[in-house]
């Protein structure tokens, strides 16, 4: 801090040493201005005024005492917090400036104004709270923020009320809970040129994934308007992830998640008369558009990127797009403090065993489960009545709710995103939380008895009644090292993330049918096809489904592409093995649109499924729309660690004939590196492995399809279940034989299926035939791991 600077400090001639002087949010605004600025980040231009000015202030009007008795008073249980509040925050708003101080905050607001090159710019005014003796304190949320002020006179008591907010109820009650000593906690005032966010958007961003703790993506939110309703939750935000690796290269796209939020609302200007800002309902087109472009999205992932690299940590950032100009700009950023401080040495899974019926959905918070009675609150006037223990109701929450959010077993909001206010408390908390379900409060009442479930990936469901509900724990410490490369099954891609930090070898199985079936919803030649849909419900389904794409066949693509990055991402560049769709003609009448374009079968297990399926001209479309994503994903946005696996091909003439068609819709075996594996499922793919073997570049086996085809047994039959013996010798023999067959030629195998965790002597038997690889669910990876590492040193032995 530059000597004499008593009573205020410009941003750029301050840095985060300077904490203690004007709190950590105006220390971090400086520390970026001082040496990020050349690195392309724009702060807007301002100042913070000093806790020395804010002690000066203090002594000037005679506050010491009058604030030093009412908390004395408070203690003894002679007022209530309220009233104690309430008189000390009237005292400072009432108190004047102390001469020197006011010229010093009236000459800097001059200087800003030049600098915009405007009179009386419209400017932020934040509180930053800090304490001398403890510059690591967070006070985040405690104190207010003041919109579009303008004029010496309004800035001036702006300043006066952020000092006033220092003694809000919350703010009192929070010094109290740590320990801190009232006296010695001052306030900066951080004075910043607004950005026209009100005509453009804004929004909160973090540099690593919130749930997780993937230090590998970029999550941002994004809302039309003023920044203040993402942070308090007021709306339903845009979400994007971005894929942090790759966005060094200018000619990628690893944006792995756009998901279109609500955003009902938006914070703009308002006149004097109604106060400096307001909020007004969007349009019907602002709703049905993203608030940020692919590059914009982009452009403000590199930002974070850069933020984070400069601090050494991952970052809690706010942002905000000026609607003149186009620019961005960051607001404030401080170190994220939940997921980067984790020491995950175990994973703690959640598995739901038995449920009522589904209520309602949001986004989850958090990976946990939580049962019991719901207790609606219209208001944080109603917290008196909370009961310890019970499910929390509400519309949003701000800081006031923070004393009962620690009592609840888990929290459900109608709006915000997963930056808002009550998710981020609920991540400190370590509850689960479900927000954003627009209608929780309409829908639920108290004494309710529900499930709330954030162990279904992205969205948190909750459920009528007492759930069950299994706990375990994975830990991670003692993991053997094994020859054999052990892989994972993964259908949802919002879940691929909570396993990142297994030491697993890829992904040797990633179900595109997931995507399709719970992202999609549409039969693809229904979108390729849609002036053909006879029904019109389906028609409108689907319009409403694809708004926003000029083809609706796009929006396959972009779904398809997007779900199968966040797997592909999690364990980047270890192999992920995407098979391409394998639904059957009644599962794939199910999806919308489906029935007028699938035929009737008597047996859809073993009819038209799989290969069959991609170079007929009853799909051939659709298995186009399929390429066109797996090119995508490899070739703009940059995962080049995807192989391409085909189901249910029966034989080497229909190998060649998908292949064919793969390489009409560019993607050519061996070119960029494309490896193209086959599910070996058929007998026909053991007898004929070795023409297989020319044409792929390694088998998957699927033991559930082989052993029914093997032994001639339906999988799904009750009556049959003691014949479905994966270890018969015949479906021993065909394992066997067929690895022994693709090494000869030189081909990888594998195989994916529960058999090697449910069984040891299975794997062991898998190790001693030589396989290359077993995939299996994530919760059964430990164990599938331990069980080859045995084999593996039983076979040195032997």
């Amino acid at each position: 801090m530059p000597q004499g600077a008593r009573n205020l400090i410009w941003f750029e001639d301050s840095s985060r040493g300077d904490v203690a002087i004007v709190g950590g949010k105006n220390a971090s605004l400086g520390e970026m201005a001082r040496t990020l600025t050349a690195q392309g980040i724009k702060v807007p231009a301002g100042f913070a005024t000093t806790a020395d000015a804010f002690r000066d202030f203090l002594q000037a009007n005679q506050l010491t005492t009058v604030i030093a008795d009412h908390l004395k008073a408070l203690a003894g249980e002679r007022i209530t917090l309220q009233a104690a509040g309430t008189a000390i925050r009237a005292a400072i708003v009432a108190g004047h400036w102390p001469e020197k101080i006011e010229a010093d905050i009236r000459a800097a607001y001059r200087e800003l104004g030049r600098r915009a090159n405007r009179p009386d710019p419209s400017v932020a005014v934040r509180s930053s709270a800090t304490a001398e003796d403890l510059p690591d304190a967070s006070f985040a949320g405690q104190q207010e923020t003041f919109l579009n002020i303008r004029g010496e006179d309004a800035l001036l008591t702006a300043c006066r009320r952020c000092y006033a907010s220092l003694f809000t109820d919350r703010a009192i009650t929070y010094r109290k809970l740590k320990g801190f000593d009232h006296e010695k906690v001052a306030l900066s005032v951080g004075v910043q040129l607004m950005v026209r966010s009100d005509i453009g958007g804004s929004g909160v961003m973090f540099s690593i994934d919130t749930e997780s703790g993937f230090d590998k993506t970029v999550l941002i939110n994004a809302a039309w308007g003023l920044g203040e309703n993402v942070v308090q939750g007021a709306v339903d935000p845009d979400e994007y992830q971005v894929y942090k690796p790759f966005l060094k290269s200018a000619d990628l796209v690893p944006i792995l998640e756009k998901s279109l939020g609500a955003k009902e609302l938006k914070m703009v200007y308002s006149s004097a008369a109604s106060g400096p800002t307001r909020n007004v309902p969007t349009s019907k087109a602002e709703r049905e558009a993203f608030v940020l472009t692919d590059k914009e999205i982009l452009d403000l992932a590199r930002d974070a990127c850069t933020i984070e690299e400069h601090y050494g940590q991952p970052m809690d950032m706010e942002w905000a797009k000026d609607g003149e100009t186009g620019e961005m700009f960051i607001v404030q950023a401080r170190p994220e403090t939940v997921m980067s401080r984790t020491e995950a040495t175990s994973l703690k899974t959640y598995r739901l065993t038995s449920v009522g019926p589904k209520i309602i959905e949001g986004l989850s918070v958090g990976e946990a489960v939580a049962t019991g009675e719901v207790c609606l609150l219209d208001s944080a006037a109603d917290i008196e009545r909370f009961v310890d223990g019970s499910i929390l109701v509400t519309s949003t929450t701000d800081p006031d709710w923070v004393p009962v959010m620690k009592r609840a077993a888990a929290i459900i909001t109608d709006h915000g995103g997963r930056t808002s206010h009550a998710a981020i408390v609920s991540r400190e908390l370590g509850l689960p939380a479900i927000v954003g379900t627009k209608n929780a409060t309409h829908v639920l009442h108290d004494r309710q008895e529900v499930t709330v479930s954030c162990a279904e990936g992205d969205h948190g469901v909750v459920y009528a009644g007492i759930g069950e509900f299994e706990v375990d724990e994975v830990v991670l410490d003692t993991v053997p090292k094994t020859r054999t490369k052990v892989m994972l099954n993964l259908a949802n891609p919002a879940a691929a993330a909570r396993w990142w930090r297994l030491p697993v070898d890829g992904v040797g199985l990633a179900r595109m049918e997931f995507v399709i079936n719970n992202a999609i919803k549409v039969h693809p030649i229904a979108l390729t096809r849609f002036d053909e849909l006879e029904d019109e419900a389906t028609r409108d389904a689907i319009r409403k489904l694809t708004r926003g794409y000029a083809d609706p066949a796009d929006y396959f693509v972009d779904k398809l592409a997007m779900g199968l990055s966040r797997i592909a991402a999690t364990w980047y560049p270890l192999p992920t093995i995407v098979r391409m769709s394998d639904f059957k003609t009644n599962e794939y009448a199910e999806l919308l649109g489906g029935h007028q374009f699938e035929p009737h079968e008597e047996n859809p297990m073993i009819g038209f499924r799989g290969a069959s399926r991609y170079y007929s001209d009853a799909y051939r479309e659709g298995f186009a729309l399929e390429c066109k994503a797996i090119r995508r994903l490899r070739d703009e946005m940059g995962f080049n660690n995807v192989v391409v696996m085909i189901p249910f091909c029966r034989s080497p003439e229909e190998a060649d004939r998908v292949l064919a068609e793969m390489a009409g819709n560019g993607l050519q075996r061996g070119e960029n590196g494309l490896e193209v594996y086959v599910m070996c499922e058929i007998p026909s793919n053991v007898i004929l492995a070795k023409d297989f073997a020319e044409r792929f570049d390694g088998f998957s086996i699927g033991s559930n399809d082989l052993t029914q085809l093997t032994l001639g047994v339906d999988r799904d039959s009750e009556e049959l279940a003691e014949l479905f013996n994966e270890r018969d010798p015949a479906v021993l023999w065909m394992i066997e034989t067929v690895i022994r067959r693709a090494h000869e030629a030189g081909s990888k195998v594998g195989l994916c299926g529960q058999a090697p965790s449910n069984d040891p002597e299975f794997a062991r038997l898998l190790v001693a035939a030589g396989i290359d690889s077993i995939s299996v669910t994530p919760d059964s990876f430990l164990t599938v791991k331990a069980h080859v590492a045995a084999a593996e040193k039983a076979g040195q032995g032997s």
